[in-house]
C-alpha cells in the first residue's frame, strides 16, 4: 500500500506521515448555534489536504461551506483541532485503533478562511482538487472556501511510552 513507513522512534517524520496520507479526518469546533448557556464541542468528518502528492507541507487546508456549522461555527470561534489516526492506512497490522502501537495525532488551533485569490488558497485549492477530485464539481451556490488549521499544539502517540514531545517548529519543518 505504502511504499514507506517511518520507524516510531522518528517522531518529526512518524507525525506527519498520517497527515500526509490521511483523506478524512474528525474535526472538531464550538458549537455557537446552540441556545444553550454554555458552549460544547462540536465534531464533524471533514475532507483535507496537507499538499500535492510528494508534497505535504503538514498544514491542514479544508474547503468548506459556512451551510455546515464546521465553517459557520469556526467563524465565530477559531479554537479547532482534528484528530488523525494511522488506522484508515492500513499500516496498523492487527492492531486496534486505540493501541499505542496504531500512531493518532492530534493538531490544535486555530481554523482560518484564506483570503480567496491568495496564492497559498490557490496552492490549498490544487491540494484539495488533486486529493480530492469531487470538490471542484460542488456547487457555486453553496459558497466553498478554503480554510486552514493554524497550528498550536500537537498531540501524538506512535508507540508504549506516551505522547511524543514534539514542537509545532519540529513538525512543520520536516519534509515530506
Amino acid at each position: 500500500m505504502y511504499s514507506y513507513l517511518p520507524v516510531c522512534h522518528r517522531s518529526q517524520l512518524y507525525s506527519r506521515f498520517p497527515v500526509f496520507c490521511n483523506k478524512h479526518t474528525v474535526f472538531e469546533s464550538t458549537c455557537m448555534n446552540m441556545s444553550r448557556a454554555f458552549n460544547i464541542c462540536c465534531r464533524n468528518v471533514v475532507s483535507f489536504s496537507d499538499g500535492v502528492p510528494g508534497k505535504g507541507t503538514g498544514v491542514p487546508y479544508f474547503y468548506l461551506t459556512t451551510l455546515d456549522p464546521t465553517a459557520r461555527n469556526a467563524l465565530k470561534d477559531h479554537r479547532s483541532s482534528l484528530a488523525i489516526s494511522e488506522y484508515p492506512l492500513g499500516t496498523c497490522s492487527n492492531a486496534d485503533p486505540e493501541s499505542p502501537m496504531c500512531a493518532k495525532i492530534t493538531l490544535t488551533g486555530r481554523l482560518v478562511l484564506l483570503e480567496a485569490n491568495s496564492k497559498e488558497a490557490e496552492f490549498a485549492r490544487t491540494a484539495l482538487f488533486t486529493k480530492h477530485p469531487e470538490m471542484k464539481g460542488w456547487p457555486k451556490g453553496h459558497d466553498f472556501q478554503v480554510f486552514k488549521l493554524e497550528i498550536e499544539d500537537i498531540f501524538m502517540i506512535n508507540w508504549f511510552g506516551g505522547p511524543k514531545p514534539l514542537t509545532v517548529d519540529q513538525y512543520l519543518k520536516y519534509k515530506m
